[in-house]
């Protein structure tokens, strides 16, 4: 069962005088009044008896009184909480009868219920530590998002190498002409010599052609000198023409090789190379890049698939409020962080997360909403109605939005009941 309050009492405690409120069980009851009436005494009253020592008053007993304070509360199940005399010692008495102390009264008060002011001004990391505490996520939710920084602080570092290694490319120069591989200054000098022998063995069967020539013109001597000898001489001429005729045959179709081309390449070697290093390192600039563009595309699916998870993770999660959710450690709301949200979903997310912390704690305190508008009350106060929650609140006010009004330490409208019953008289339980 839901717990809410039904009824309360509340005697001599800070400002308050005498005072009996009967809060609307859902929705909001604003008590309302001028500053110093004793408005706010009304809800550290109702903490300090449900939340035990530590929401105790400084100074409990109203000043210039010698009535010591006295409380009581009737929750929606008919159990009865009382703090009265001299110490204001507790008691707490069930529906039954059985008596009962602040151990019962734990488990269903939510301390946040008793100050959610408390709450609403923790920092943003707190609120979304909160949640993600109750709906039971945190630790899972923290290992994913360490996951994600590490990836995109990775991704970054890679980005920027990329962008490093695109522009690198970009500046250097390219020489469409050079060649792909660097020139071995022995491999061309190589080449040199075997054109040069090459063009030596040219030469010797030039020097070949020569010398036949030069000694068919001896024959024609010999001839023209010896006719006796002419037949034995024609033979000899016959023979010598032929084997000219053989070297001319070798001869005529031999072209020497050029060696310009070598030549020009040794003596500009240096630039030569230089240019195919220049486009080899815009070549491996480019592919650096591409692998690094890479990285960064892996990367970024990485993170993606990481964000994925996260959001899985939330929407598995049986979270307080539609549309509520954690982004980076922030509380996000209808895509809107704290900041950013309205006085209204503000304090709708605040209600909504404390009564996941303990569901059975059906109501909660709220202090000064003078600075929210009529528009906001009344719209948060249709929202508790829905919801089935209880909130008493008050508000610097004497307005109609007032469920109740106080002032110096009554009820207006109350100041001449009957006086609460103090330590002398005898309490009915559930009855005022």
């Amino acid at each position: 069962m839901t717990m809410k309050i039904n009824k309360l009492e509340i005697e001599n405690v800070k400002r308050i005088r005498a005072v009996k409120i009967e809060p609307t069980q859902n929705g909001l009851t604003v008590i309302g009044g001028n500053n110093n009436q004793g408005k706010t005494s009304v809800l550290d009253s109702i903490a300090w008896a449900l939340g035990g020592e530590n929401f105790r008053p400084t100074e409990a007993m109203r000043h210039g009184s010698n009535v010591p304070p006295n409380l009581k509360i009737v929750m929606n199940n008919g159990l009865v909480v009382e703090r009265k005399g001299k110490n204001s010692s507790l008691k707490v008495t069930d529906p039954s009868g059985e008596k009962a102390g602040q151990t019962l009264l734990n488990t269903f008060v939510e301390t946040l219920a008793l100050n959610l002011p408390k709450f609403m001004e923790s920092s943003g990391k707190e609120k979304a530590n909160t949640l993600l505490k109750i709906i039971g996520v945190g630790d899972k939710l923290l290992l994913l998002e360490k996951e994600e920084k590490e990836l995109y602080n990775q991704r970054l570092t890679i980005g920027q190498i990329a962008d490093q290694k695109e522009k690198y490319a970009k500046e250097q120069v390219y020489y469409a002409e050079a060649p792909k591989d660097l020139i071995s200054p022995t491999d061309l000098i190589k080449k040199q010599q075997e054109v040069l022998a090459r063009n030596g063995e040219n030469q010797r069967k030039r020097e070949k052609v020569s010398q036949y020539q030069q000694s068919v013109a001896f024959l024609n001597q010999e001839v023209l000198a010896m006719r006796e000898q002419l037949q034995k001489k024609e033979a000899e001429l016959e023979e010598a023409k032929a084997s000219l005729n053989v070297a001319l045959m070798t001869a005529q179709d031999i072209h020497d090789e050029s060696t310009a081309e070598l030549e020009n390449s040794i003596a500009n070697i240096e630039e030569i190379n230089r240019k195919v290093r220049a486009n080899l390192d815009k070549e491996k600039a480019e592919e650096d890049a591409k692998e690094y563009r890479k990285q960064y595309t892996e990367l970024t699916e990485k993170i993606e698939k990481t964000r994925t998870k996260k959001q899985d993770l939330l929407n598995a999660a049986e979270l307080p409020l539609p549309e509520l959710s954690v982004k980076e450690g922030e509380l996000i709301y209808k895509g809107q962080k704290w900041d950013n949200m309205s006085g209204s979903d503000r304090l709708k997310v605040s209600t909504a997360i404390v009564r996941k912390l303990n569901p059975e704690c059906g109501f909660v305190l709220l202090d000064k909403l003078e600075q929210m508008d009529m528009a906001t009350l009344k719209e948060f106060g249709e929202w508790l109605e829905k919801e089935g929650l209880q909130a008493i609140a008050t508000r610097v006010s004497t307005g109609d939005e007032c469920s109740i009004i106080i002032e110096d330490g009554y009820v207006v409208g109350q100041e001449t009941a009957e006086p609460i019953p103090t330590k002398t008289n005898k309490w009915r339980e559930g009855v005022f």
